[in-house]
């Protein structure tokens, strides 16, 4: 066998779904290959997916606060933003970097899933 096909760290499993770790308990390593090649823009750490997101939310302006209670790239409110540990980068989506605004899109992602973006989470494949 190659050394190319291992088993994910520790350190990455949290990411995989369960139904992923079962499979390659009982299938081996390949189902974990075939799992990354098969949907990788959809992966939550790829930052490909968020700026895809973004420009659905917010035509990719990092910087938006129309008024409507949604700021930023990805269209925070400012009660998510600070449950989310958002002021530890700024008080305000808008006002935080790209980077960080996905730093805490992937802390709701993992809590409340794709649903959290609803309408073009839908649009974009992501649910």
């Amino acid at each position: 066998m190659s050394g190319r096909h291992h088993l994910p760290s520790a350190s990455s499993r949290p990411l995989l779904k369960a139904g992923v770790v079962a499979a390659a308990a009982v299938t081996g390593p390949l189902a974990i290959t075939g799992t990354a090649m098969a949907a990788p823009s959809v992966s939550p750490e790829s930052n490909a997916t968020w700026d895809r997101l973004a420009m659905c939310e917010s035509t990719q302006n990092w910087e938006a606060d129309t008024g409507n209670g949604f700021k930023g790239g990805l269209q925070f409110t400012d009660s998510t933003w600070s449950e989310f540990g958002g002021e530890r980068y700024a008080s305000s989506p808008d006002e935080a970097s790209r980077e960080e605004q996905i730093r805490v899109a992937k802390k709701v992602q993992d809590e409340q899933g794709w649903n959290a973006w609803p309408t073009c989470s839908e649009k974009l494949g992501l649910q």
